[in-house]
């Protein structure tokens, strides 16, 4: 009887834990919505990885910068050259100057991709309408997880978060995703 109940004690445990370890980042997320949603910058500072969150911020605004000056330049080499040269730094300043808690707070509450001319929006930026506004859910492997934000109004307009593993129940925001996978 007593070898039942340790036993049965143990998986209940096992099972508990693995739910646990399943259920953490959905719980951050809905975290970092919440803070975002009520201004509260202290809230987002504790689930935010800020130097990641840059680092990502840039490397994928570059890449659109990129794509963007090969599109306008049409075929002018000089011209996508000297975009090249002057996009990086211009991101890199954007990206330094206004990801703060304040302006990923207002990043998450509009639901706005960002754009290599506007990282980030406004801080004074209103929150979409919840009714307006799609999330969903998709592990991206045992340590990131993604958080896709949609609005009605934009649906082709998608902006993916990216939360890392940093215990085992501790994620932080530390990525967005502005080229997701399709097959995601």
């Amino acid at each position: 009887m007593t070898r039942k109940i340790v036993t049965g004690a143990l998986i209940a445990a096992v099972v508990g834990l693995a739910v646990a370890l399943f259920v953490s980042p959905f719980l951050t997320a809905q975290a970092i919505v919440r803070a975002a949603r009520a201004g509260d910058a202290a809230a987002l500072e504790r689930q935010v990885d800020f130097p990641a969150f840059r680092a990502s911020l840039k490397s994928e605004l570059n890449a659109r910068a990129g794509l963007e000056i090969r599109d306008r330049a049409k075929g002018d080499r000089g011209l996508a050259a000297l975009g090249m040269l002057l996009a990086p730094p211009l991101v890199e300043g954007a990206v330094d100057n206004f990801v703060t808690p304040q302006g990923v707070a207002a990043l998450v509450r509009s639901g706005e991709t960002p754009q290599p001319e506007r990282p980030v929006p406004a801080d004074d930026t209103p929150a979409a309408p919840k009714d307006k506004v799609r999330q969903s859910w998709a592990y991206r492997g045992l340590n990131r997880f993604a958080v896709t934000v949609t609005r009605d109004d934009k649906p082709d307009d998608e902006l993916v978060l990216i939360l890392e593993r940093r215990g085992p129940f501790n994620w932080k925001l530390a990525g967005v995703d502005l080229t997701p996978d399709p097959m995601m």
